[in-house]
């Protein structure tokens, strides 16, 4: 049959007195309308509103109407180069948190909706269905979710990313509380004596377990009292421990550490680190590479042994992280030395001077003289070689 042209698209009566309508896509390519329509004048406005989806930037490929969720979401993580401890992450996210919900949903069907009711199920403390989530889990399932729909909307997926609710994806954790110094004294004393030193560095240089764990000979300086971070270690959920670097570009830095832990640091390496300049500085008591799962019991034993159950060995970080602050240290200052990224570009090229870091270890530094003085004004209620 012949075809009727119009302004955009084309519409044409087929043998069984139906309408079809034929348009180019953006993309060139000469589609049909899903269905027929019984009168020409539907087909037109069809063709009509279509020519308006692609004036408004709104098309979406009808190859892609039918992309499945859970598909889409693991190609998106296998195309990305990440940091292990990331995919492994991100993997526990979509198989606890995403896929049960939205693995055999097509992308174009998820909407505002849905994502407000995904989010609330796993909040609602009321809910019957399962136990509910902490909100930074959620938050963090959130934010995945929002970066693989933001990557889906780019591919032309999908018309606009369904992840709307504002402050959804921001992390709202409790304040951890700040124990004093001499209770991270007592708690070091109360460790098994390998791990003491750990312990101190954990406080006054600010180091992540990971950095800790994956920290060599090499790159502790005892004369210059630095410790430079370039390597981690990342324990993934199934339990492998693989060789990392630094997750971004301020976690790879230089740290000065008070000139009393020294001695603490010299006697540990002696006895307890790996030999070698590639020897681990913290090992287990065979030798091998710390595990976290393994440190845990000790940590929990030596905390309850000091009343303060519940606390986290990274709080000893935050710990040291707020005295730094309490010398006078600047914003600056305290992300150089704890390795944060700002959410603004241009901090990351920001660092700290070594002549300033040098005097934040030597305020701290006064600080355990402090601590040890009044222990020793008190010599019955201290313990250990501090």
């Amino acid at each position: 049959m012949a075809g009727s042209r119009r302004y955009f698209g084309n519409v044409r009566r087929r043998e069984s007195g139906r309408y079809q309508a034929r348009y180019r896509g953006p993309d060139g390519r000469l589609r049909s309308a899903p269905h027929t329509f019984a009168r020409k004048a539907e087909a037109v406005r069809w063709l009509a509103l279509k020519e308006a989806e692609i004036g408004r930037g709104d098309w979406i490929d009808p190859e892609h109407a039918g992309v499945l969720f859970g598909h889409y979401a693991e190609q998106w993580l296998q195309d990305r180069v990440l940091k292990v401890r990331t995919v492994d992450l991100y993997h526990s996210l979509l198989r606890n948190h995403l896929l049960p919900a939205f693995r055999d949903a097509r992308l174009n069907d998820i909407d505002e909706a849905a994502i407000r009711r995904w989010r609330k199920e796993r909040l609602d403390t009321g809910s019957r269905a399962h136990r509910p989530f902490g909100p930074v889990t959620v938050a963090k399932a959130y934010r995945l979710l929002h970066a693989i729909f933001e990557t889906a909307v780019d591919d032309q997926m999908v018309r606009r990313n369904p992840c709307r609710i504002e402050g959804a994806g921001k992390e709202d954790s409790p304040e951890r509380e700040v124990v004093s110094l001499p209770v991270v004294f007592a708690i070091a004393d109360a460790l098994p004596v390998r791990y003491r030193a750990m312990a101190l560095l954990a406080t006054f240089a600010s180091m992540r377990w990971g950095e800790l764990v994956g920290l060599r000979r090499e790159n502790i300086d005892l004369v210059a009292r630095e410790i430079r971070i370039v390597e981690t270690t990342a324990e993934l959920d199934r339990g492998d421990l693989l060789p990392e670097t630094p997750k971004s570009r301020a976690g790879r830095r230089t740290v000065t550490f008070p000139a009393e832990l020294v001695p603490e640091l010299h006697w540990h390496l002696e006895r307890f680190a790996q030999p070698g300049e590639r020897g681990l500085v913290f090992a287990g008591p065979k030798g091998a590479t710390l595990r976290r799962s393994n440190f845990r019991p000790i940590w929990n034993a030596a905390c309850d042994q000091v009343g303060m159950s519940g606390l986290h060995f990274h709080d000893l970080r935050h710990v040291g992280g707020t005295l730094a602050a309490a010398t006078g240290a600047s914003l600056k200052e305290l992300m150089a030395r704890l390795g944060h990224s700002s959410t603004r570009a241009a901090m990351i090229y920001q660092h700290a001077t070594r002549d300033r870091d040098q005097a934040i270890a030597e305020a701290l530094g006064g600080l355990v003289q402090q601590v040890r003085a009044t222990a020793a004004d008190r010599p019955e209620e201290a313990s250990g070689d501090a």
